[in-house]
């Protein structure tokens, strides 16, 4: 399961993520009394009830112990029947488990299948010791009245982690494999998908009933049934079949947002020697959904985040990397299972670090570091340094998808990769997936194939990253003796706990670089080297790969030379963060121009961002350069951040470029001029901005926003309010939440009955869609403000908007 790296961030600190280690209880994996062997369903929707009529055929045998009792977990259904070779067995349902006594008792060599008829009801499931807040569902009914002419009415499910007991009986554990077949009746305007293969398609006088079979063993999380009315868009790779069910509007823009995964099917199979291993490839984009997207084996879901136009393509897919990340989990995650959540690791940090393999093979390493540098930053900046990666002592297993098993875990499989070597890493890789291939596996079985393929003791590399807490973090500290020509590096360990790592650096000298590696043991080590002439500079874990804090005293000339000189991106990112503070020193303000070349288009963007034109240094030649960064740069993000830039001038030559890029396909591009153009001249960026089409108006909804609360137009106080509650809290920009708090105060405080209902609306969507956060406790209080506000005001509507207000606050409560 993908998680927006930003969500993960923001919400760990309104969630239980910051607690998750203070937990005394052992959370074992799931004791197995009974292997699941083949899962056999008959479904049907209510969607007036939001319920699912269906008939469930568990096939299954003892593990080892002999017994007469069989164990299901299936929340909140009604059971109408439970029976064995067609005669009814007594049960007993807590509804939450239904225990099943046998007329005999089976030994593990017997299997059975056990006949269950009963009703999901995905509304009435509650979370105990919660005060019956509602939860994970499982089944998701969107729009199912169809009253939001908006949205189209879809069913879809989402298993991890325990949301297929939801809709169906099963064990719900990932240390269970199960066959699958399943028959989806839908009225016949709607396409379904599954697992596995569509046999047949059977039509009734309303309905059509879809056939779809998975041969293949999968845990029961991963079982997946989604249904509404999408174009199918067809691909191929090799024999095998390609599909993305996707919202007829965006049918035409499919194979721009998924139109790679034939290419990744390739690399992952090429890369790991390990073809893939399953029958065909699905991706469906759903609305309302409640992650990023979700690797069900060969029926991929993705949220609408997915759903992008031409005008944001040729920016970038935001999508591509999740893209990979689902497809990457084919392997880790479907073919070998965590066999528990505290192993999480097993699945997400493989599927965390398959985007910088993807990266690295399609874009160049320098694309790799710059997202691995994202994420390995947000790991840093996301106080969760306590947590151990795998870890038995969760409060609850949600707590597991957070910025360790994602984006620690991917650092960590990096430092693991060049420690032992391409060839053996991934030889090691292959070995443990078909090893454990349609098996559930843990953190240890993953050492002891490294350890049979490498010959390399490698306790020590686990029990620190794998096992343990926390990550280096140093001082750096350079004795220079001239006599001797020897310079003595002091790495001292700040942290509590004591790390051993590999750390490279670089040493230039004479013009030249020299790469050295040490082995730090110790938590105060040093390490001496020869030199002839003194170095100009030396560069501490030069090669990036050691996820570390490090500490040490450079002077403004060092920054210079790093900037220019160092190799990896994260180096050059760190000299120009620090060189953007000091431009009132010439050679700072050079640096940063000169940054506006880099071959990092990031660090293009940054120094755009952060050059001070204002200052006493600045040049009409620096000024030139950021108007042909506009018009020329490759990359449409960049030009985009230059017209930002230019804009914050107010200089009306200037109006020839903001009003070319009106015209720009780049909605990136458009946006920053609509905002430059609107300092310039003000009737052309308002009038541009109400023209745009619906569609073109929500995409570009921040620089719009910006425009009308400058403008104080409150006739669009109805559009701003339905980006409000993402604005102030899933940008993970600060200049953006700024925008959007003050967004929130006018709407709050203004007569405008329907950009508070847009508000309220969207704030119980998504205060239910991110309940897993506690998000919706944050728009519950922000709800009282809205109350406090118009209770103290003399708005002629204010009655009506205070029970609007209540209205929702209801719809979370």
């Amino acid at each position: 399961m993908k998680i927006k790296n930003y969500l993960l961030f923001i919400f760990a600190g309104i969630s239980t993520f910051g607690f998750s280690q203070n937990n005394t209880i052992y959370r074992a994996a799931a004791e197995k009394t009974h292997d699941l062997m083949h899962t056999k369903l008959k479904v049907d929707f209510n969607f007036e009830e939001k319920q699912l009529n269906g008939e469930a055929w568990v096939t299954a045998k003892p593990h080892f112990y002999t017994t007469n009792t069989f164990v299901l977990d299936a929340k909140s259904m009604l059971i109408r029947e439970v029976s064995l070779n067609g005669k009814t067995v007594p049960y007993v349902y807590d509804n939450a488990k239904i225990t099943i006594t046998f007329p005999k008792k089976y030994t593990r060599e017997e299997t059975f299948t056990v006949y269950i008829k009963y009703v999901a009801r995905p509304e009435k499931i509650v979370e105990k010791g919660n005060e019956g807040v509602t939860v994970a569902k499982g089944l998701y009914f969107i729009n199912a009245d169809g009253s939001d002419k908006n949205k189209p009415t879809q069913v879809w499910t989402q298993g991890e982690t325990e949301g297929s007991s939801c809709w169906f009986p099963t064990i719900d554990a990932p240390n269970q494999k199960t066959t699958q077949e399943i028959y989806i009746t839908v009225p016949k305007k709607y396409v379904t998908l599954s697992n596995g293969a569509l046999i047949s398609q059977t039509t009734q006088e309303t309905t059509r009933t879809d056939y779809w079979k998975m041969d293949e063993k999968h845990a029961p999380y991963l079982v997946f049934l989604g249904v509404g009315e999408f174009e199918i868009i067809k691909d191929a790779y090799k024999d095998l079949e390609v599909s993305y069910y996707i919202e007829k509007e965006y049918a035409k823009y499919a194979k721009d947002i998924f139109g790679n995964t034939p290419e990744m099917l390739q690399f992952f199979s090429n890369k790991l020697g390990v073809a893939y291993p399953w029958n065909k490839y699905s991706q469906m984009v759903v609305r309302d959904y409640v992650s990023g997207a979700m690797e069900n084996t060969t029926a991929v879901v993705h949220g609408e985040q997915a759903l992008q136009t031409r005008g944001q393509l040729i920016d970038e897919n935001t999508q591509e990397n999740t893209i990979a990340h689902e497809l990457f989990h084919h392997w880790f995650g479907d073919l070998v299972t965590s066999e528990s959540w505290s192993n999480l690791t097993l699945n997400e940090s493989f599927a965390n670090y398959s985007e910088y393999l993807w990266q690295e093979y399609k874009y160049g390493k320098e694309a790799a570091e710059m997202h691995q540098h994202e994420n390995r930053t947000l790991y840093l900046e996301g106080q969760e340094a306590d947590k151990k990666l795998v870890r038995f002592n969760y409060v609850d297993q949600e707590d597991m998808f957070d910025l360790v098993s994602y984006n620690k875990g991917g650092a960590i499989l990096h430092m693991l990769r060049k420690y032992v070597g391409d060839e053996a890493f991934f030889t090691s890789l292959k070995t443990y997936l078909n090893t454990y291939k349609f098996k559930a596996a843990e953190a240890h079985q993953l050492r002891l194939v490294f350890e049979k393929v490498t010959g390399k003791d490698l306790n020590w590399f686990f029990n620190q990253w794998f096992f343990g807490a926390s990550h280096p973090k140093l001082s750096i500290s350079y004795d220079y003796n001239m006599l001797r020509k020897t310079v003595t590096i002091n790495v001292q360990q700040l942290q509590a706990e004591n790390f051993q790592f590999p750390l490279t650096l670089d040493i230039f000298e004479a013009g030249k670089r020299r790469r050295e590696t040490l082995f730090v043991e110790n938590n105060d080590a040093s390490f001496t080297f020869d030199f002839k002439v003194q170095p100009t500079f030396i560069q501490m874990n030069s090669d990036g790969v050691l996820l570390c804090e490090i500490n040490e005293n450079k002077i403004l000339s060092d920054y210079v030379f790093q900037l220019k000189n160092a190799q990896h991106y994260t180096h050059r990112k760190e000299a120009l963060v620090a060189l953007a503070k000091k431009q009132d020193d010439k050679d700072a303000f050079t640096a940063v121009v000169h940054a506006l070349e880099d071959f990092s288009y990031q660090i293009r963007i940054l120094a755009l961002e952060n050059i001070d034109l204002i200052n006493k240094f600045s040049k009409k030649m620096a000024i030139q350069k950021i108007i042909q960064i506009a018009n020329e740069d490759p990359k449409t993000l960049v030009q985009a951040a230059a017209i930002e830039t230019l804009g914050k001038l107010i200089d009306p030559e200037l109006k020839q470029i903001f009003n070319k890029g009106l015209s720009s396909v780049s909605y990136a591009v458009l946006g920053k001029s609509l905002v430059a153009m609107y300092y310039v001249d003000k009737t052309v960026a308002i009038k541009k901005s109400k023209e745009l089409p619906d569609e073109v108006r929500k995409i570009l909804a921040t620089p719009l926003t910006k425009i009308f609360i400058e403008s104080n137009d409150e006739t669009e106080l109805p559009f701003i309010a339905k980006s409000v509650v993402s604005g102030m809290f899933l940008s993970g920009d600060a200049a953006t939440k700024l925008l959007y708090e003050k967004a929130f105060n006018m709407i709050s405080k203004s007569n405008n009955l329907e950009a508070i209902r847009n508000l309220i609306e969207d704030m119980v969507r998504k205060g239910n869609q991110y309940q897993k956060f506690n998000f919706d406790k944050v728009v519950i209080n922000l709800m009282r403000t809205m109350i406090q506000e118009q209770e103290v005001s003399t708005n002629s509507n204010k009655e009506r908007i205070v029970a609007i207000v209540k209205e929702g606050m209801m719809g979370l409560l």
